[in-house]
């Protein structure tokens, strides 16, 4: 296994880490700022969360370098991904820092799309990530670290940074899921031409 499939296999790794520190009230202490109380085990899953997802680029990086992207790696990449996603949209679901509605949008997008990539790769077609997709999942990244750090630093200046964040990925989500349909609609067309 190389280098980059090792990365990306830390990440799923990381899955259980970042819900466990989320989920798992542990007594280790808690940081107060303005009107923002975070444990210390939502600062240990954040920066746990950060790292796996910085990971995404890097084993990215490492595989097209040297020359080492595999099956293996295509499977495993945007696995890893969904389920990094997911299992904090959950975990945020969980906390009640998170409308139910807007996990179930975000991840039924990528139920969508991902389906839209099967059906194209049994027609011999790759959907590669589109700029707007690469974007969408900036914005969720970032929305996902501000709902977990609870809007921290900007509650301490009662600006709802985390709201917008929120906003902003549930749109960028459904449009670029949209998108991915209209560039690929004969591909889902009843009647192929």
């Amino acid at each position: 296994m190389n280098l980059a499939n090792k990365i990306t296999l830390a990440r799923i790794f990381l899955v259980p880490v970042v819900m466990i520190f989320l989920l798992v009230r542990f007594e280790i202490g808690y940081i107060h700022v303005g009107d923002t109380k975070l444990t210390i085990s939502e600062i240990i899953a954040t920066t746990v969360f950060v790292l796996a997802a910085a990971s995404d680029g890097l084993d990215g990086y490492i595989a097209r370098k040297n020359k080492i992207v595999t099956n293996l790696g295509k499977f495993l990449d945007p696995l890893a991904d969904k389920l990094l996603i997911t299992a904090a949209l959950i975990s945020l679901v969980e906390m009640q820092r998170l409308e139910a509605w807007i996990a179930i949008a975000i991840i039924s997008r990528e139920f969508a799309v991902t389906g839209l990539r099967l059906i194209a790769a049994a027609e011999g077609v790759i959907i590669s990530a589109s700029a707007m997709g690469k974007l969408k999942t900036i914005i969720q990244i970032v929305a996902i670290i501000s709902l977990m750090l609870n809007n921290f630093p900007f509650s301490a200046l009662a600006f709802p940074f985390a709201d917008i964040a929120k906003w902003l990925a549930v749109i960028i989500t459904i449009v670029s899921g949209l998108d991915y349909f209209y560039k690929n609609r004969k591909l889902v067309s009843v009647t192929r031409e």
